[in-house]
This record gives structure tokens, C-alpha cells and sequence, in this order.
């Protein structure tokens, strides 16, 4: 479902308004298209044969040398053309300065390489076209990218001359006699340039084969930095002090407008604020693209000047915007300011005054909790600031031994972390065995003031089948004692498409995505994540992701992966996830403490023992061996 600008409840039904704030407008995108077709055409044209008859006028004015050298120097401005539509896109201004040369370039060298009058008349209204757009491209990179582009233009530039100049002294009994050393290196600069050396050789194969080595140097010296200059530039994420107390203040008083609202306080999150300071977009950037989550956070009133203020820094970075997860009322304010919308999926609600195990709708859930029952398994729930240090310890640690996996996957509707002293109100939930052993735990971040949202969900594969709802009933039944009277479960991904497309009278297109969804669950919890809430009969509030335009969500998926750690990097290069000084220090002491407090408890515990054992000896000392 498609979901535009409306002030009506149902976005089947919203009007269509224009977009101009979020996405680019349309004289930019179709700049960087002409000047990818542009690319293009000078990449064909380079590898087309040329015509005879050209070619002999042309001969009369240039070298033959000179026409080869600047096909090749085409088919390579064409490459780097389709490479900086990229750029432009995003209203780079490095991207246009660049475009701007380069179609000069491509002008000249259409003329030059066969005299192909047509491709040089649409580089020109490529020109054209940049010129006249110019206030358009008002996005920078961080001045950092431009040393480091020249800098890596200087070492592969000195690196490639050494190398040509080391290749040409490998093959030096190739050389015709009588020529200096010096010309070494003018050979191995004008290769690297594209253009015959003045070095004469005794056999072509060797000349051919210390052009193309210069060559593809000369390549690499000039299309690394290019790369490096022209891609986006991230921030570094986290929150301050200011921050963090900021996001508190909102949630404390604003905290019931989203379930998720507590999951901006993520350690690799970073805020922008709205001009009063009463509202607040959570995102992070990666790959290019700022990646908010969730609604806005703070007094509704003041969400369109947070937007604003997130676009803007979005605008100013060259950066996608796109949101995942937002519920229909952010999604229809984004739509205000440009964003496309669809619905990504249902997050399951249940009321705690009318749930009961009751029922035959609820028939397995009761089940499983009686099995979970009678093998003699216990349930505490408490928030986190009535847990004991010792047992706040052992919960830390059944956290990461109970993870599936070494890396901790979350980012829109995951903390994250277990036991830091910023979260006293979130509830932690601990199963023990008959033996006392700790088999599962699941933590709910605060909603407002009265509910829950679920954060962790683990237990023991060797523990008993349907623990996890023994647990989560548990929650349901104390929920009133915690003042909870609604509680956030998992969210299930394109739930409407598993709920409607194996019914009788669904149509071919919904009952395709339900065969994809089926196969796509073989490897991912798909069909069983919505199973499992479904059982619980909830009422499901839609989550969308909103995007600029159709052409971004490949690229906004890949990123969505990579910030849910779906997608991570090797072993090797992993970096430890960033903590922000306002929760990292406290998180050490909390550490600190509760191991000292769990040691202090041992220590007590063993000197207790020994007391009793001595006065039991001193006491009866016949019944000892």
C-alpha cells in the first residue's frame, strides 16, 4: 500500500501532493539521467568502429595516435559521466564541478576521436544543462574527503610512475639504443595520461604491453579518488549528555504517542532537533543514507520542525532520507514533506484488561504454559531497579550466552543492552528451571507510563517447549501490579500478505507474494514470527517505510539490513559497537558494582556456612568421623 499526504485516517484515499523537500526535484533528476545517457553514448561511440571517411579528414589534422588516445580517453569519460549521475542526484557540489569538466572534455574528445558531431552536440547540451542548474547542487563534502582524494591522487600517481618506470627498466633490452634514462620517466607520465611516450621500442609487443600498465595505473590514480571524493561522508553516531537527558525529558511526557520511542536512546543513534527543541528525529547514516526510525519523539505539534530540520541536514549532506518503521501518523507527515510511504508490516498490540487464557482461540498458548508449568519452571518479572545486583549480573550474562549468534541484531525496535543504570524502569523477565537455572529472559522498554514494548526475547534451546509463552503470559498476569495495561510484541513483517494471501478468493498477484513469503522463510523467521504473535490475538498497528522515490529502495534495503546487523561485515574488521559517554560510564560502574555486589554476596554466603559448620561441631562433636 502506497501511502501519500492526507489528513484523513485512510492513505488509500490521500490526495497526491507534490514532492519537493524530501526527493530531488525533477530538473536534477533528470540532469543526472541526460548525463548518464550522456556516459553512456561516449562509452558506445568509443567502442563503435569509426567511419572511414571521417577518420581520413580527421588524419589530415591529428595523429593517428592522438585519435586512438582519445577514444580511450572517451570510453573512460563516458565511465566516470555514468558513475557521477550518482552524485548529482544527490546535489553534490564536488559532483557537479566534475560533471561540468568532464562534458567539456567529452565535447572535444567526440570531435577529436572520429569527428562524431552527434555526440559532441549532446555533451554540449549536457553543458547546457548543468550550467543553468547550478544553484541546485548546494551540497558539500566534509573538507577531510578532499585532502584524502588528493592525497590518494599523489600516492597512486607516484606509485604508477615507479611501477612504469620499473616495468620499462625490466624490458630495457626492448629499447632502441642511444635513448636518456630521463625519458623513462616521461614515458611512464604520458602513459599514465593516455598519450604515446617518446620512447622508441624494438618490438610492439613490449611497447603494448608498458601502455596498458601505465594505462590502467593512470586509471586507478585517477578513479580511486574520484570514489573517494565523491562518496558520501557518514557521522560518527552516538548521543551527548545534552542529548540523552533531552530524550528522557520527551519520552517521560511524550513517551505513549510510540511504541518505539524508547529505542532512540540506542547507542548508535544521533538526533536532530526541531528549532524549539520539542521534538526530535532519531537516525543514523550509513552507506549514503540517513536512516531514521520510528516516529519523531516529543510533543506531536513540533514534529514538522523536526522533519524539516532532519531534511535539511539531509539536504546539506547530500544523504538519502528514508524511515523505517513509522506508524501512520508520522507516515502521513512524511508524505507532507516529500516521502513516499509503504507498508512494511504490523506490529502486534494486546490489551492486558481483556486477555485471558481462556478460550478455544487461545488453546495452544494455554497448553503450552501448563507443560511449561508442571515441569516445575518459575517466572520473575520486575522492573530492573527492584532486581538485585547479583541477579541484574546473571541476567547481563544469559544475554549474551543465550544470543543466537556473535553479533547483536536490532536497530529500529532493539536497545541493544541488558542491566545499564539509564534503564531502571524497563522489566526484565526471568525463567528459571526446576533446578534454579536460568533458561529465559525477555525485557520490555517503558511506553508511556502505562506500557511495555518488547526488546529481548531468548531462551535456552535446552529448555522446554513453550517457555517463551509461559513468559510472556507471566508478563500479561502482573502486567496490573506494574501499572501496564498494553503491551508491544514483535513485529511481523508484511503480516497482511501471511493473513490473507493462503485464504480462498485472494488474488493472483497476493497469492504470489505468499509463495515468495513462504520461500523467503525457509531462511528467515518470517510466517513463525507472525505465528507467534498471532497466538496471542493482538490488534496490529501497520509500520511503513518511507523513501524519495522507487529508484531508492534497493539501496535503502541494503542499508536497513546493514543497520538490523542482518548484513555485517567480516570477523576481522568488525568494529565494537560505539557507546556514548552519558551510558558507556555508567554501564562500567554498573558493571563494577554488581560484580563486587555478587562477590561481597559469596563471600558472605561462604562465611555464613562456616559459621554453622563450626557451631555444629562445637555443638555435637560424637557424630563426627
Amino acid at each position: 500500500m502506497l501511502l501519500r499526504d492526507s489528513r484523513r485516517t485512510d492513505p488509500r484515499k490521500a490526495p497526491v501532493l507534490r514532492k519537493t523537500q524530501a526527493r530531488a526535484s525533477s530538473t536534477v533528476r533528470w540532469v543526472a539521467r541526460f548525463v548518464a545517457l550522456t556516459g553512456a553514448i561516449d562509452v558506445i561511440t568509443a567502442l563503435a568502429p569509426p567511419g572511414w571517411h571521417r577518420l581520413r579528414l580527421l588524419t589530415e589534422v591529428v595523429p593517428l595516435a592522438g585519435v586512438q588516445t582519445a577514444r580511450a580517453v572517451t570510453m573512460a569519460v563516458g565511465l566516470l559521466l555514468i558513475y557521477l549521475s550518482a552524485g548529482l542526484r544527490r546535489r553534490t557540489a564536488e559532483a557537479w564541478y566534475l560533471a561540468v569538466a568532464l562534458a567539456c572534455a567529452s565535447v572535444v574528445l567526440n570531435v577529436v576521436k572520429g569527428l562524431d558531431l552527434d555526440a559532441a552536440a549532446v555533451s554540449g547540451v549536457v553543458l547546457a544543462l548543468l550550467v543553468t542548474s547550478r544553484a541546485d547542487y548546494t551540497a558539500r563534502h566534509h573538507w577531510t574527503s578532499r585532502w584524502r582524494a588528493a592525497l590518494a591522487f599523489g600516492g597512486f600517481a607516484a606509485a604508477g610512475l615507479a611501477i612504469g618506470v620499473a616495468e620499462i627498466g625490466v624490458r630495457a633490452r626492448a629499447l632502441a639504443p642511444g635513448q636518456p634514462w630521463r625519458l623513462w620517466f616521461l614515458q611512464s607520465a604520458e602513459g599514465m595520461a593516455g598519450v604515446t611516450g617518446p620512447l622508441r621500442f624494438t618490438r610492439p609487443a613490449v611497447a603494448d604491453a608498458v601502455s596498458v600498465t601505465t594505462g590502467v595505473l593512470g586509471l586507478l590514480a585517477l578513479g580511486v579518488p574520484l570514489v573517494m571524493l565523491l562518496k558520501p561522508r557518514g557521522r560518527r553516531p552516538g548521543h551527548s549528555g545534552e542529548d540523552v537527558e533531552r530524550i528522557a525529558g520527551l519520552l517521560a511526557t511524550h513517551g505513549a504517542q510510540d511504541s518505539l520511542g524508547y529505542f532512540a536512546l540506542r547507542a548508535d543513534k544521533s538526533m536532530v532537533w526541531s528549532p524549539s527543541g520539542k521534538a526530535g528525529v532519531a537516525y543514523r547514516v550509513i552507506w549514503g543514507v540517513s536512516l531514521a526510525s520510528g516516529d519523531p519523539i516529543g510533543d506531536p505539534e513540533a514534529w514538522p520542525g523536526a522533519v524539516d530540520a532532519w531534511l535539511a541536514d539531509c539536504r546539506a549532506h547530500g544523504w538519502t532520507p528514508a524511515v523505517l518503521g513509522c506508524g501512520e501518523r508520522a507516515a502521513h507527515l512524511y508524505a507532507k514533506h516529500g516521502l513516499d510511504a509503504i507498508e512494511l508490516g504490523d506490529e502486534a498490540l494486546v490489551d492486558v484488561d481483556s486477555f485471558a487464557l481462556e478460550g478455544r482461540p487461545m488453546r495452544a498458548v494455554r497448553q503450552a504454559v501448563g507443560r511449561v508449568e508442571r515441569a516445575g519452571y518459575t517466572c520473575e518479572v520486575a522492573r530492573q531497579r527492584d532486581l538485585s545486583p547479583a541477579a541484574l549480573a546473571e541476567a547481563g550474562r544469559a544475554w549474551g550466552r543465550l544470543r543466537d549468534g556473535e553479533v547483536e541484531r536490532g536497530f529500529s525496535m532493539a536497545l541493544s543492552r541488558v542491566g545499564d543504570p539509564a534503564d531502571r524502569d524497563c522489566v526484565l523477565v526471568l525463567a528459571r528451571d526446576a533446578a534454579g537455572t536460568l533458561r529465559g529472559l525477555l525485557q520490555f522498554v517503558p511506553w508511556g507510563s502505562d506500557g511495555l514494548s518488547l526488546d529481548v526475547m531468548r531462551r535456552d534451546r535446552a529448555s522446554d517447549n513453550g517457555l517463551i509463552e509461559y513468559m510472556i503470559t507471566n508478563v500479561l498476569r502482573q502486567a496490573p501490579a506494574l501499572g501496564v495495561r498494553r503491551l508491544s510484541l514483535n513485529f511481523a513483517v508484511l503480516r497482511s500478505v501471511f493473513a490473507r494471501g493462503g485464504r480462498i478468493g485472494a488474488g493472483p498477484i497476493l497469492r504470489a507474494w505468499y509463495h515468495v513469503l513462504l520461500l523467503a522463510s525457509r531462511y528467515w523467521q518470517l510466517e513463525s514470527l507472525y505465528r507467534a504473535n498471532a497466538k496471542y490475538l493482538p490488534e496490529w498497528l501497520p509500520r511503513f517505510l518511507c523513501f524519495p522515490s522507487l529508484a531508492d529502495i534497493p539501496r535503502i534495503g541494503l542499508v536497513a539490513l546493514r543497520a538490523e546487523a542482518f548484513l555485517t561485515a567480516p570477523a576481522l574488521l568488525r568494529r565494537r559497537p560505539i557507546l556514548p559517554p552519558a551510558l558507556s560510564a555508567k554501564a562500567a560502574l554498573s558493571a563494577e558494582a554488581a560484580l563486587t555486589a555478587e562477590a561481597a554476596l559469596t563471600a558472605e554466603a561462604a562465611l555464613t556456612a562456616k559459621t554453622a559448620l563450626s557451631e555444629a561441631c562445637a555443638s555435637e562433636p560424637a557424630r563426627l568421623p
